[in-house]
């Protein structure tokens, strides 16, 4: 098969083909950069309405541009073991990947459904690598911080008045309704993300609460558990697919509502501290009213600092396609900024010269 012709920009939404001109399959990813090379981990799909259980694993792409990507193969496998977590036909979602310096071992952190459990399990899985591209090893599965009250929780939110039954389910939900609930067996996690800091903290941000609240949870220094201190973010807004970045000491979110695979409106946040408070900033997007309730057809799932561009991002979102799961499509635009907040704008094509200094900044 001949080589594909050398790409020199984005074309969000259409077919990315990649070093074999096969488009590539890794939706739900993330990008991690490390000595020179960019890695996009993912989910391998399958064709066909069931294509999203993983009967492949967790994909691994190459590239030194970010324009032309290598199919490096698969970086963690699912297994024929019958009761295994990662048995074939459970549920990998947005695997994420992150350097420990001081281990020297990559770390990945994914969300994981039990074979034929459908969306009950909601774990969080754990593989670990000495190599970037893998193959990785898997550790375990895991609700994170069973036992384990959030930062500064009330006792009301710990032991609720009688009249608590009483209340509405999203007043239910900040009161704590599914927080005590899983509190023994650990909070629910389901669409996900990690974050490294400056200081080489890392975080793990998940929908759980039944997907009405994210949960931000410390990573201990080797990044394989949790230190037992999180918090809740956004409680009872429904948020899920978060994606963390920071710019000048700020940090950002973009995530969206619960409404399964089809689109809807983005919203955004920002916060002085990754602990919070967060403040909503609204719908980033900009454009047509199709543009604007969709997030152009899409849903976030990472967002990447561009490298040699201090304080620019890539919005990374999925164009699912549930009838036809591998034929998902990606929509990778660049984050412009509107009075401190991120703003996203359509374009047919696009290239990493936009990210001239200060022209997408205020």
């Amino acid at each position: 098969m001949a080589l594909q012709t050398t790409r020199t920009s984005f074309t969000p939404g259409e077919v990315w083909p990649d070093d074999q001109g096969i488009h590539i399959n890794a939706h739900g990813g993330g990008l991690l950069c490390h000595e020179g090379m960019h890695y996009w981990f993912g989910e391998h799909k399958g064709s066909g309405p069931k294509g999203h259980l993983a009967e492949v694993g967790v994909h691994v792409y190459a590239s030194r541009d970010l324009y032309n990507w290598k199919d490096s193969g698969i970086a963690l496998q699912v297994s024929l073991e019958t009761g295994h977590d990662l048995e074939s036909g459970c549920v990998i979602e947005r695997p994420k990947v992150i350097y420990n310096r001081k281990t020297r071992t990559f770390i990945m952190w994914f969300h994981l459904e039990l074979k034929g459990k459908g969306y009950d399990a909601a774990r969080t899985g754990l593989a670990v690598s000495d190599k970037v591209a893998g193959p990785y090893q898997f550790v375990r599965s895991v609700r994170p911080n069973a036992g384990v009250w959030p930062v500064g929780a009330t006792e009301a939110l710990k032991h609720p008045a009688a009249s608590a039954s009483e209340l509405a389910e999203r007043d239910a939900v900040v009161a704590g309704k599914y927080l005590r609930r899983d509190f023994p067996g650990g909070q629910m996690s389901r669409d996900m993300t990690l974050f490294v800091d400056d200081d080489e903290k890392a975080y793990l941000l998940t929908a759980s609460e039944n997907n009405q609240t994210l949960h931000l949870h410390e990573l201990t220094d080797d990044y394989r558990d949790f230190t037992g201190r999180w918090t809740r973010v956004f409680a009872g807004d429904s948020n899920e697919a978060p994606a963390v970045f920071k710019k000048d000491g700020k940090y950002y979110m973009i995530s969206s509502d619960c409404t399964g695979w089809r689109p809807n409106p983005a919203r955004s946040g920002v916060a002085d501290s990754i602990w919070g408070p967060w403040t909503a900033l609204g719908n980033p997007c900009r454009g047509t009213e199709k543009d604007i309730s969709t997030t152009f057809e899409s849903q976030s799932t990472y967002v990447l600092p561009v490298p040699g561009h201090p304080g620019e991002f890539v919005y990374m979102g999925d164009r699912w396609r549930p009838d036809n799961a591998s034929d998902g499509r990606y929509i990778w635009l660049p984050i412009e900024w509107e009075e401190g907040k991120p703003v996203l704008r359509w374009y047919e094509t696009w290239d990493l010269s936009q990210f001239i200094p200060n022209r997408l900044s205020d």
